[in-house]
């Protein structure tokens, strides 16, 4: 029978322009092509066992043996991981994130993307990364994104094995800095799967996705070419759009806080007014994601914390892609 044991490392993701909505919920297929950059530092790591001992799975996240919904969504995924290395041993699944879990901050596409790798490595598959975004993406859409490196493109597809991500350019490609304005650390009420199964009830969301191809290439070229004013108005269209989407579901989903509004209009007005290279950007959460520049970090980061209603700031420059911390098989 089968044993192996493997940890890895997953960044989270923010992205740039969103994923929200798929043409398959079963495989996860996106609805529209998506752009992130992996976030330094704001990691899961997981460890995965596969032992001949265990009667059962074992899922312990933070310290917690794991039941329920959380505890089925990773044996699940271990199962698609089991079929294609076709082996049947049970395993021991142990999980921390070093960021608030389930607040915006993309801890489901870290925690799968670990999940994915470390899984994979004890099972002794040996796949591409290109595959293990797919299979990433099985666990949660948004995972396929963090097993690239740096800056990342996913790929919208009706077929299941054309939907990947890849990196379209390296962490130290340009000086972004994800200062993370945490405005509350709850875990949010409608999950984002929960959340792209309503993108369809919205009125809204086949405009949106006609239109993304147009912001995705408008944001790429920005990126590409380091200009932040044309990067920051394509992506805060972009954050806002995806948010009406939400705003206008059945039933709508209303993800923002009063801090969170009012981080979006200081930011704004920083741009604007004080001339300075940032923007903001909000996944599915109240949290505010505020884009700037290396050099501007500092300042960032104390008109941050001297808004009412931001309780911390958590810095992230471009990041590694999933890999493989220690393997014992």
């Amino acid at each position: 029978m089968q044993t192996g044991k493997a940890s890895a490392r997953a960044n989270s993701n923010i992205a740039y322009i969103k994923y929200w909505g798929n043409c398959n919920n079963t495989l996860r297929l996106p609805s529209n092509s998506s752009l992130s950059m992996n976030l330094d530092g704001l990691h899961t790591q997981t460890t995965v066992t596969f032992e001949s001992s265990l009667n059962d799975d074992e899922v312990i996240i933070e310290n917690k043996t794991q039941s329920g919904v959380a505890r089925e969504r990773v044996i699940k995924h271990l199962n698609l991981i089991r079929d294609r290395a076709k082996m049947e041993t049970r395993a021991r699944v142990e999980s921390e994130n070093n960021f608030p879990t389930g607040a915006g901050i993309a801890s489901s596409a870290s925690a799968f993307a670990a999940l994915t790798t470390a899984a994979c490595a004890a099972a002794h598959l040996q796949l591409s990364e290109r595959e293990l975004s797919i299979i990433a993406r099985m666990g949660s859409g948004s995972a396929s994104r963090s097993v690239p490196t740096g800056f990342v493109e996913w790929y919208c597809s009706e077929r299941h094995d054309e939907s990947f991500a890849e990196s379209i350019a390296p962490p130290e490609y340009w000086n972004l800095v994800d200062c993370v304005a945490i405005v509350s650390a709850k875990h949010k009420e409608v999950g984002s799967t929960d959340g792209h199964s309503l993108a369809n009830t919205s009125p809204l969301q086949q405009a949106r996705v006609e239109d993304a191809p147009r912001r995705l290439k408008i944001c790429k070229e920005a990126l590409l070419k380091k200009d932040f004013a044309r990067f920051a108005d394509i992506v805060e269209e972009d954050a806002v759009m995806m948010h009406a989407i939400m705003m206008t579901s059945r039933p709508p989903l209303f993800y923002w806080l009063p801090p969170t509004l009012t981080v979006m209009g200081a930011v704004k007005e920083w741009r604007t007014r004080d001339g300075i290279p940032v923007c903001f950007t909000i996944d599915a959460g109240a949290n505010v994601h505020v884009i700037t520049l290396s050099d501007y970090v500092s300042d960032i980061e104390s008109r941050l914390r001297a808004i009412n209603g931001v309780q911390d700031v958590l810095k992230a420059k471009a990041g590694e892609g999933a890999r493989v911390m220690k393997n014992e098989q």
